[in-house]
């Protein structure tokens, strides 16, 4: 709800619910058409560009609701038609929404857009460093902790984690230190002393990696691509993955002669990640 003072000093209250009305210049025929089934919907513009992409488990009644909610008036009245695709269940779903926001990056999506710098803190050494994914698979990498948009953004959390756990800035590689000169979480007694040698390497990167653990990026589980099957209502879909990576649905990728590698892909990491690791889901291995 927004407010403003008109031009007799009035304290005018603008609720956007009071403007709203049906989208009535969206065809009937795009809504009757929706069905109560999992899959992904798309609100496309006059020249047939998607301004907005969604999944649901019931299609019918999640553009139903966009319909009803004043907020989105903007969004509505840029759409022109609305298309959607069957799924085979929730996870599908998922990953094809996934798939055409990266590839159409609609206006209203403001989730899901592929990022363009992604880094973890890698524990492979004795201390902390920052990797990209430009350099490191992410998908197959030991001793990676957390998923970040930007280096600062992974330096940030390793900073809290170091003070949370009482570790040190020196050995973490977070402040510059002089040999056998404490560092200043060890001045003020919250690091055990691995700047000066009272703590070992091995024993303060054992504590950092303990430190970490919550965010330990999980690697592939399987030798190599997958595929998720889901069905719904008659439609049984096959989504093939390998490496965090979603390929599309159907058939294993035919092999090629110059064959191109999966790119690991946060989205799709998120999305599978506990379902895929928990068991729940029905896999077949290609």
């Amino acid at each position: 709800m927004r407010t403003h003072v008109n031009s007799v000093g009035l304290l005018v209250v603008s609720d956007p619910a009071l403007n709203f009305s049906y989208p009535a210049h969206i065809p009937r025929e795009c809504i009757d058409a929706l069905p109560s089934l999992p899959g992904v919907y798309i609100f496309r513009d006059g020249a047939g560009k998607p301004v907005y992409i969604g999944k649901s488990v019931n299609l019918r009644t999640r553009v139903l609701s966009h319909m009803r909610t004043a907020q989105e008036m903007q969004m509505l009245a840029r759409t022109a038609t609305i298309d959607f695709e069957r799924t085979g269940g929730e996870i599908c779903a998922l990953l094809r929404e996934s798939e055409l926001v990266k590839q159409h990056q609609p206006v209203f999506n403001s989730k899901l857009r592929r990022l363009r710098e992604m880094c973890s803190i890698s524990m492979a050494g004795e201390r902390p460093e920052i990797v990209f994914a430009r350099d490191v698979d992410f998908a197959l990498a030991q001793q990676l902790y957390g998923l970040f948009g930007s280096r600062k953004a992974a330096i940030e959390t390793l900073r809290d984690v170091v003070h949370a756990r009482g570790l040190c800035t020196v050995a973490s590689g977070l402040e510059k230190g002089v040999p056998g000169r404490p560092c200043f979480a060890r001045q003020v007694a919250r690091c055990r002393g691995a700047c000066t040698g009272e703590e070992s390497a091995a024993q303060h990167a054992a504590r950092v990696r303990l430190a970490l653990d919550p965010l330990r990026v999980t690697r592939w589980p399987y030798a190599g691509a997958v595929a998720i099957v889901e069905e719904s209502a008659g439609l049984r879909q096959r989504a093939i993955v390998d490496r965090w990576c979603y390929l599309g649905t159907g058939k294993a990728p035919a092999r090629r002669r110059r064959p191109v590698e999966p790119s690991f892909d946060v989205d799709v990491y998120n999305i599978l990640v506990r379902p895929l690791t928990s068991g729940a889901l029905c896999i077949e291995e290609l």
